[in-house]
């Protein structure tokens, strides 16, 4: 997949097949528009092309929104959007000044000129353009004149999922993982630096890479201890993941601290992306190192168990 940051650096492709949104997550709603790119792209010895905003458009409209919560960064939807075999992903500049861009004026300088659209394909309650004035009616009444054809996704082809972000988020924020991945078609991620901690893990036998926070809008999951794959210079370790303020030692501040099962070597300074499967319980103080320890062996064990490596 070809990543474009700048609209001007856009080839000249012979039949581009386009889609348009923000993909928070890329979820099988999202999936459902891209596999129909896809099709169409290949019916037609095209290519598809998919045009997203950063930053999420709500950070910018809403700068005073603290509660936003993304399921993906911008890293996190590339890598994504490549998994899923898109050819060419435009990432626009979200700003005010882009905010006030007319319908019209998208179609025109965008659609139009820029990207040389031969079909564009919308989810069934997309919108855009200032003040979301845009629509499939408006598209469709002038695509002759746009020259290029739209295509609608039926509302009943998203709504039979029964999915959306706002109920993923709520899956993530809970702990309730199987239901969240699911819904995403693909397990929940979080990448982020291994960065120095208190080394407290390694003096009860359980060494844990400590996570730098990631970007503050970045959903993280509830408290607790979780079962996860992680990704690691190109190999797949199983681990598992606390992630909480550390009762037992009465510790203060969030932090993301991962075991990875039978390994060893130094990780500092390195990004790890951590794949969310399942959580094996929430957060809990005990009484005392040993307790916790003996807790983290029957955590180990049942890791394990989750991702069938027994």
């Amino acid at each position: 997949m070809e990543v474009i940051r700048d609209i001007s650096d856009f080839p000249k492709l012979s039949f581009p097949v386009v889609t348009s949104g923000t993909f928070d997550g890329v979820h099988v709603g999202h999936q459902k528009i891209l596999q129909r790119v896809k099709e169409m792209a290949r019916q037609s010895n095209g290519q598809s092309v998919v045009i997203t905003y950063w930053p999420h458009p709500r950070l910018v409209l809403f700068p005073e929104d603290n509660d936003l919560k993304l399921l993906s960064t911008i890293e996190e939807r590339i890598a994504q959007l490549r998994s899923f075999g898109i050819d060419y992903l435009l990432i626009i500049p979200f700003t005010k000044k882009f905010s006030r861009l007319t319908s019209r004026a998208f179609i025109s300088d965008v659609l139009v000129k820029a990207l040389h659209t031969k079909v564009l394909v919308i989810g069934y309650d997309h919108r855009f353009g200032k003040n979301r004035e845009g629509s499939f009616e408006h598209l469709k009444a002038r695509s002759s004149q746009y020259g290029f054809e739209v295509e609608e996704i039926p509302r009943q082809d998203v709504d039979d999922i029964g999915v959306s972000s706002t109920k993923i988020r709520r899956a993530i924020e809970s702990g309730d993982i199987p239901t969240a991945n699911r819904y995403l078609g693909h397990t929940y991620t979080l990448t982020s630096t291994v960065e120095e901690g208190n080394k407290l893990g390694r003096t009860i036998g359980y060494p844990t890479a400590n996570l730098a926070l990631p970007a503050p809008h970045k959903l993280i999951p509830g408290y607790g201890v979780y079962a996860v794959w992680v990704n690691q210079n190109g190999q797949r370790l199983p681990g598992m993941m606390n992630i909480g303020t550390r009762p037992t030692v009465d510790g203060s501040h969030l932090t993301l601290e991962v075991h990875l099962l039978d390994f060893e070597g130094d990780l500092y300074g390195q990004t790890l992306t951590v794949e969310f499967v399942e959580q094996l319980r929430q957060e809990q103080k005990f009484d005392g190192l040993d307790a916790l320890k003996a807790q983290l062996a029957k955590d180990k064990a049942a890791t394990e168990k989750c991702l069938a490596l027994r």
